[in-house]
């Protein structure tokens, strides 16, 4: 397997004891930043390490373990290998007397590289209403256009017929599409996009030219966006159908193998909230590249809001025909969220009022552990970098003050971890993109106070992705060392091809131990795009300028 990381997984060749190891890349023109942490994780017994150049075998660094510290939930005892004085860029790998070899790793600026745009370019693949090919590693993966009859009216109009709702990607192991899981995904994206596009903007994804002129990032986005417009009803109400999906889950097929009718449902609040702030950023970040497509969603995510406003009640979508994904929640979050993407985008002061307001209502506070049914921190992280004026003074304070106690309880999760997972022992559906989406605040808190420990707890995240875990295993299909070879993917399951379709995170264990590689096992080990977002935006800033 290709070293496309630093690489912060690896795995003895000599024996089936593993070693793990992390190694920030924030680097300045000659290689590491001093003070940034890079340490190996040794299960095993031993007591000292060398570092030495895959060209040559030269030792470059040599020193000893500490440890060991027993971690409960796993029941190992692990060691540390702390090699932060090595700056020099190259291939190399740790040699353990008593243990044995490392595979090889790389230092250098553009490590990240290859991983970011393999799981950027995940979005591309698992587009809807298209034909779709890749190449990874030599293997090629594809599907016909599918899902062309996309929607039928039947549960939103009683005259029913069919209303063009094509496009978009599909949301998870399924091929369904959800308004309520595209709400955090393109919030994330977005989010990555405001925070790196100095380093993104001018990175081929390789992908189809499907909006000329936009950068491939945005080019993709809108792919998405394209199709949550449609997901308005048709009455003009502002209105948006909670989901687009047929009424039971497919087998596993291919896309263009599931023909079963599928429908726009009924609308929720959440839903029309979260139509609302995704059309509100399209509008600023399309501005520069397509200015009457701006105008469309920012006046689709005007309409909208308005709605929400002449009905202030949490509606839940009536789902009972439907066995898909429910996306279930109660709105006070998502309309949080639509407010403040509103006012960063307009400037009217009817929206930071009403932000306000509701921030407030929350006893202003960031979430550690948060995902599609708490999206509060996407309108939190809004208010707190935005550049206009007007903020309520108070309000920031608290605000901050919460963020930064939040991001100070991650670091510290991670300390406590035997293997810096900063989410320490909670498991559950979904956690690796937990995981992921902890560097969300953590970038945002290092933006506002810049903290070392910050960017390191985000490579901690990274490297637990990746494969520095008790499974000694990449949760990334097609990218790391042991990959997850039998995702929860209809594509996967469909095609042809043994290796799964690549670049996605898996959703990881209930329990520290419990994690399968098995098709069947949708519990840990389905994809999703809300978990991908994160996983690209904690790739974003490390990719090389």
């Amino acid at each position: 397997m290709k070293n496309l990381l630093i690489f912060f997984c690896l795995i003895l060749l000599c024996t089936d004891v593993a070693i793990t190891a992390e190694e920030d890349i924030r680097l300045n023109s000659l290689g590491f930043l001093p003070g940034f942490e890079k340490k190996a994780t040794i299960i095993t017994q031993c007591t000292e390490f060398t570092v030495k150049n895959v060209s040559d075998g030269k030792i470059i660094f040599s020193g000893k373990v500490t440890g060991p510290s027993h971690q409960n939930d796993v029941d190992q005892d692990v060691w540390i290998a702390d090699f932060s004085g090595v700056r020099e860029k190259g291939k190399f790998y740790l040699d353990v007397p008593g243990v044995g070899r490392s595979i090889n790793f790389e230092i250098g600026e553009s490590v990240y590289d290859f991983a970011w745009y393999t799981a950027m370019r995940a979005f591309y693949l698992i587009r809807c209403g298209t034909a779709v090919q890749g190449e990874h590693m030599g293997i090629r993966f594809e599907h016909e256009k599918c899902h062309m009859a996309d929607g039928y009216l039947d549960y939103i109009d009683e005259n029913g017929g069919r209303r063009d709702g094509t496009g978009g990607w599909h949301d998870a192991g399924d091929y369904g599409k959800y308004i309520v899981n595209a709400g955090i995904t393109v919030g994330t994206l977005f989010l990555a996009w405001d925070h790196f596009h100095d380093r993104l903007e001018n990175k081929s994804l390789d992908i189809p030219d499907t909006a000329p002129g936009y950068p491939d990032f945005l080019k993709e986005m809108k792919w998405e966006t394209d199709w949550i417009l449609k997901m308005l009803y048709p009455d003009g109400s502002g209105k948006v159908s909670h989901k687009l999906t047929r009424l039971r889950f497919s087998g596993f097929i291919m896309p263009e193998q599931d023909t079963e009718k599928r429908y726009f449902t009924d609308w929720s609040s959440a839903a029309t909230a979260d139509f609302t702030a995704m059309t509100a950023m399209a509008a600023r970040y399309f501005k520069p590249y397509d200015s009457a497509y701006a105008d469309s969603c920012l006046n689709a995510a005007k309409k909208s809001y308005d709605f929400l406003k002449n009905n202030p009640d949490n509606k839940r979508a009536d789902l009972r025909p439907f066995a898909t994904g429910g996306y279930g929640t109660s709105d006070p979050d998502d309309r949080l969220w639509a407010a403040a993407e509103l006012w960063e985008t307009t400037g009217e002061t009817v929206y930071l009022k009403d932000f306000e307001a509701g921030a407030a209502a929350f006893d202003p506070k960031i979430e550690e552990n948060w995902d599609w049914g708490e999206v509060r921190n996407l309108g939190m992280f809004t208010y707190l970098l935005s550049s206009r004026e007007g903020k309520d003074v108070s309000l920031l304070r608290d605000v901050v003050q919460s963020l930064t106690a939040t991001a100070d309880s991650i670091v510290a999760r991670g300390d406590k971890d035997v293997y810096g997972r900063p989410l320490g022992g909670r498991y559950y559906w979904g956690c690796n993109g937990t995981v992921a989406r902890q560097t969300t605040t953590l970038q945002v808190a290092n933006r506002i106070t810049p903290r070392a420990e910050y960017v390191n707890t985000v490579l901690d995240a990274i490297a637990h992705l990746f494969g520095r875990n008790y499974y000694g295993r990449s949760f990334v299909t097609g990218l790391g060392l042991n990959l997850p070879m039998n995702p929860h993917d209809r594509r996967s399951g469909g095609d042809n091809v043994i290796d799964p379709w690549p670049g996605y995170v898996i959703g990881g264990g209930h329990t520290a131990t419990d994690w399968k590689d098995e098709q069947g096992d949708f519990r840990t080990n389905e994809i999703a795009i809300n978990w991908q977002a994160a996983l690209v935006y904690a790739l974003a800033g490390f990719t090389s300028p």
